[in-house]
């Protein structure tokens, strides 16, 4: 092989190993990237859960229905209390 073949040879070897190690590199922050993604999803569907529940809890309460409900366990409770002479924690 002449001088200008070896020069060809050791120029593309070395892009492949530059190629190689920034593609393993990647890869790897790749894997991180994906990780803390999933954490992301994770927390964002709890959030979500957790909206889901406090929209049903403020639905209840105003809501007609949501409203004589409660009024009518306080009612329960208050005459129970008196029935019982004792006082509840609620």
């Amino acid at each position: 092989m002449n001088i200008a073949e070896w020069i060809l040879v050791i120029f593309l070897s070395t892009a492949l190993l530059v190629f190689l190690i920034l593609g393993i590199v990647l890869l790897a922050k790749l894997i991180s990237v994906t990780k803390e993604v999933k954490k992301i999803v994770l927390k964002g569907q709890d959030i979500a859960s957790n909206a889901n529940d406090v929209v049903t809890n403020v639905k209840g309460m105003t809501s007609i229905g949501g409203v004589v409900k409660t009024f009518t366990d306080k009612y329960k409770n208050e005459s129970k209390e008196k029935r019982d002479g004792k006082k509840s924690n609620n």
